[in-house]
């Protein structure tokens, strides 16, 4: 099986080029991504645990799901793809924002991501993938927010970036 390229960006997300994804993590290299945020009508995120398999961060909190676009794929159709892979659902995505970030990991792996910021809207319980995710819950963007301080090591390194900008995003902008 063939390894799955991402897509490098320049810092006005336009495509220079493909790269294999692990080789991109391993050199630290720009490139494009998403993170979806699914809510439901109380105003709570869905969050996944990473499955125990993942080769980085296994079994820490994150939020809906997040991944790479595909080369020719727009961010929503990336969004939608991978949200149906991992939690097996479909609904309709609105990109917010983006931003770039860098987060180095543990094990020599390197985050550094034009990452597309997605919100969703869904109420009923996810059919999660066993090889993607190990769990889920709903969570109070609120309550994400204390336990991220109090237990900051049961979150993924990117999660704690980007739901810092997502909840920034909400305070300034009516959705």
């Amino acid at each position: 099986m063939e390894e799955e390229q991402v897509i490098l960006v320049n810092e006005l997300d336009q495509q220079i080029g493909l790269m294999a994804k692990l080789e991109a993590h391993e050199k630290a290299i720009l490139h494009r991504a998403f993170s979806v945020f699914v809510l439901n009508d109380k105003n709570e995120i869905m969050l996944q645990q990473r499955a125990h398999q993942k080769y980085h961060s296994p079994l820490l909190w994150t939020n809906t799901c997040c991944s790479h676009q595909r080369d020719g794929e727009t961010n929503i159709q990336a969004g939608s793809r991978r949200l149906y892979e991992e939690m097996g659902f479909k609904t309709e995505l609105k990109e917010l924002f983006n931003f770039i970030y860098k987060a180095p990991f543990d094990n020599g792996l390197t985050e550094h991501e034009l990452d597309h910021v997605m919100i969703g809207y869904y109420n009923d319980e996810p059919m999660i993938n066993p090889e993607e995710v190990e769990d889920w819950k709903w969570m109070k963007i609120e309550d994400i927010q204390k336990d991220m301080l109090l237990n900051p090591e049961i979150y993924t390194v990117w999660f704690k970036i980007i739901f810092d900008e997502f909840y920034h995003f909400l305070e300034e902008h009516t959705i």
